[in-house]
């Protein structure tokens, strides 16, 4: 079994103590996002878990805690972009996060810390220039951690349309993702960082950048030494690459504040998710009420 780490909301960042508790108790319990009567109880014993995928905006909690994942296999995604506190409110300084990634690195290997440049979003201030000179500042930075670099450009749903208004965003034209895919790629030669998509129809091969996945079979074989069984994944996008995992996260509980997360409703209902997480429960955000129908995963 693959356990995500999540694509719901920020684990590592907010939520690791109660995951290091979910660890030495063998479980996590989590809620069907449309039924709470339906929970699913997911087994964490390190038998019973392949690998586990961590999503993260800030590792910086799990520095002291590596040694609570020594049974288990397991890599690290970290979001890392060029935005300011109008987008992203509440991380610490993007140079703090990069030297975060790099010690992670140093203890993991490059393999295991997997860089996302995700979402890419254009305005008048984070234009295609902009882009392209933090690009290359930070990949001069994080060559020597990371092995790939995932990207993605934003998709401005109703949700996201709403929590981005005033920042003048709009969908990025077939041309403007050709001229940031070259340009990062140009950027990206000989680094030793090979550059993927996520989830994207456009085929940007040409600039050597190809289609990737966030859980990914390959990688997990690499890591693991073992065959994954796992096949791709029914419940996300048409588009995604990914193999079948089992996410622990909630929505509506991260507070990092980015103004374009499709995982909160608004920062105030994130907020009042955070605010009902303790770390002794099984679920994330606040506690089974006794009417629910379990399922275990094992």
């Amino acid at each position: 079994m693959i356990v995500s780490a999540s694509r719901r909301t920020d684990i590592p960042a907010f939520y690791f103590d109660w995951f290091c508790r979910r660890l030495e108790e063998g479980y996590a319990d989590v809620i069907n996002p449309f039924n709470r009567k339906q929970v699913s109880r997911i087994s964490l014993k390190p038998e019973a878990v392949d690998c586990i995928v961590f999503w993260t905006k800030d590792p910086a909690p799990m520095l002291g805690r590596l040694a609570a994942l020594k049974d288990y296999h397991y890599y690290v995604q970290v979001s890392l972009t060029p935005y300011g506190r109008e987008v992203e409110t509440n991380l610490r300084p993007k140079g703090d996060i990069v030297k975060t990634m790099q010690e992670l690195s140093q203890h993991l290997g490059r393999e295991r810390v997997v860089w996302r440049y995700d979402p890419i979003l254009l305005n008048e201030t984070y234009n295609i220039e902009h882009h392209l000179n933090w690009f290359a500042e930070n990949l001069a930075a994080l060559s020597a951690s990371v092995e790939r670099c995932v990207i993605s450009f934003i998709d401005l749903y109703a949700k996201a349309k709403k929590n981005t208004q005033g920042l003048n965003l709009h969908e990025l034209s077939l041309e403007e993702i050709q001229a940031l895919a070259k340009g990062l790629a140009r950027i990206a030669q000989g680094s030793g960082v090979t550059l993927q998509t996520c989830s994207e129809a456009v085929d940007l091969e040409e600039y050597g950048i190809i289609h990737g996945a966030c859980i990914d079979g390959p990688l997990i074989e690499r890591i693991t030494g073992r065959p994954v069984k796992a096949g791709k994944a029914k419940s996300q996008r048409p588009l995604c690459n990914c193999v079948e995992s089992f996410d622990i996260g909630q929505y509506d509980t991260c507070i990092h504040g980015c103004r374009y997360c499709y995982a909160n409703a608004s920062m105030e209902k994130a907020q009042q998710g955070f605010a009902i997480h303790t770390h002794e429960a099984t679920l994330l955000g606040g506690k089974l009420v006794g009417d629910e129908k379990i399922t275990f995963h094992e």
